[in-house]
């Protein structure tokens, strides 16, 4: 092969390669469009409560291979009035609240108990949606944490004896050493679960959808609990 049938065939590849590039952001443009269209979150289409809402756009993002679609950001308040946030995951949900897991010790732990107004905040990016939510802090029964810590893996339900969190440690190898004992202690037997460890509930008393949209002009939907049970439901400019 000359130099100019080279030439010739490499100037045609880039060309059908732009070709290519054109179709897909055509294809990706009208892609937008409709799913632009499916968006719209429209008043007289919404549910009168908040979770059925949630629990559409929760599932599909469980179904869309969105990596830990049960994330979500959870801010407390210290009581010189420092906020502080972390993620920490869903483990359930319905009419009573939203239900996490963690150390009874932790310093998140030690804030709920201060006070009990926390807000969480969920973002599943690849569907442009966000579901922020706020309300009081509960912990859960010793029975329903029971049962939860049951389900988990026994390496982590060692490592909920093991790490005592949110304390300084000198190092890794502390936290390790920790882990070997309480293997060698619960070998051959079922782990129970720590008492400094367990579950609570958040009961919400606002939550906000979120929708992206075009130019961000972006759909806000407000539910706001009244003192009836009844939701009152708006719509927030963007």
């Amino acid at each position: 092969m000359n130099v100019s049938n080279f030439a010739f065939l490499y100037r045609y590849a880039l060309l059908r390669l732009l070709v290519y590039i054109i179709q897909g952001l055509q294809k990706v443009v009208l892609f937008l469009t409709v799913t632009e269209k499916k968006r719209i979150l429209r008043e007289e289409r919404l549910p009168a409560e908040p979770l059925i809402l949630f629990k559409e756009w929760y599932d599909l993002a469980a179904g869309s291979c969105i990596n830990l679609h049960e994330a979500m950001a959870l801010s407390t308040v210290s009581g010189n009035g420092r906020p502080s946030c972390r993620l920490v995951l869903l483990k359930g949900f319905g009419k009573d609240g939203f239900v996490f897991f963690t150390n009874y010790n932790s310093r998140k732990a030690k804030e709920m108990e201060n006070n009990k107004n926390v807000a969480l905040t969920f973002w599943w990016n690849t569907l442009g949606r966000q579901v922020r939510i706020e309300g009081t802090v509960e912990k859960i029964s010793e029975k329903e944490s029971d049962e939860y810590f049951r389900t988990r893996p026994r390496g982590s339900q060692i490592g909920a004896w093991a790490s005592e969190q949110s304390s300084e440690i000198t190092n890794r190898e502390v936290l390790e050493k920790q882990v070997i004992f309480y293997e060698e202690k619960f070998k051959g037997k079922e782990v129970p679960r720590p008492p400094h460890w367990g579950g609570y509930r958040v009961m919400p008393s606002t939550v906000e959808f979120w929708q992206a949209r075009l130019n961000r002009l972006h759909d806000r939907i407000k539910y706001t609990l009244l003192p009836d049970k009844s939701w009152k439901i708006e719509r927030l400019a963007p």
